[in-house]
């Protein structure tokens, strides 16, 4: 695992395993040394904002990620990115409403689950889709969930060839459309889990397993929760994108009052 000496470098917030690419991170989700994959060094973004306000989602979001997933062609990322958001149902993707002078909702329920993770994970099973078929490995990602993250993963990865996905969740703690969304799909590679207990036994058991590096690599197992890198990095898009309808009204200073779980969502912001 190794990173090009021009490329964007991932580096473990322990400090305990060498530079990844992109993919890489992406892949391995949770650093050997259990850390987080971050950024080595942020791009400047400054420059770019003027004629980033002018483009619509999908292309805010291809221009935003191909600075951080330097080693996917761009024709290849531009076509994940085109297929995640095709099946959202409004074009706008994240339309920002106002709803008096001083206060506007960015709406982030228009993907297939009504949950503002298809944002992500939508990418990330087109991710995930390009790493099989490049390295001809089948993958099993695994996750935890209170109900959004599951299903969200389970429909992104839905149609996905040499991927099947495992979810944990605390019985009788989610919604039931949410269960359903996970339980009912009737794919093959989808396993849904339910266990006693909270949100937090599933994902102490999820962290546990991908502490055993061997099971690691003998499932090629890959993480959907926000540990994983492309999930924190495609919620920024929606972020900016809203700053920047911001700028298009005239409104200065703004603050962004956000709604987080494990604090993926705030992180993104």
């Amino acid at each position: 695992m190794s990173a090009s000496a021009a490329g964007m470098h991932y580096i473990s917030t322990r400090g305990g395993t060498p530079p990844a690419g992109f993919s890489d991170a992406v892949a391995l989700g949770l650093a050997p040394d259990g850390g987080l994959f971050v950024p080595a060094s942020m791009p400047d973004l400054r420059p770019r904002l003027d004629g980033w306000r002018k483009l619509g989602y999908d292309q805010l979001a291809f221009e935003f990620l191909r600075l951080f997933a330097d080693d996917i062609p761009s024709r290849e990322l531009r076509q994940i990115v085109e297929g995640a958001y095709a099946s959202f149902e409004h074009p706008q993707r994240a339309p920002l409403v106002r709803l008096d002078d001083g206060l506007w909702v960015l709406e982030l329920f228009h993907g297939p689950t009504l949950a503002f993770k298809d944002f992500a994970l939508q990418i990330l099973g087109g991710l995930y889709e390009r790493q099989v078929r490049l390295r001809g490995k089948r993958i099993t990602v695994l996750g935890a969930t209170s109900g959004d993250t599951g299903s969200a993963a389970i429909h992104g990865l839905l149609g996905h060839p040499g991927a099947r996905i495992f979810i944990l969740y605390p019985i009788g703690r989610v919604a039931p459309l949410q269960e359903r969304q996970m339980a009912c799909t009737g794919a093959e590679n989808v396993f849904p889990v339910a266990i006693p207990g909270s949100f937090d036994d599933a994902q102490r058991i999820v962290k546990a397993l991908f502490g055993d590096r061997s099971l690691v690599a003998e499932l090629g197992l890959s993480a959907i929760n926000s540990i994983n890198l492309a999930r924190v990095l495609a919620q920024c898009v929606y972020h900016l994108w809203a700053r920047l309808r911001l700028d298009e009204a005239g409104v200065g200073e703004a603050e962004f009052v956000v709604p987080t779980g494990n604090f993926g969502n705030v992180l993104a912001g």
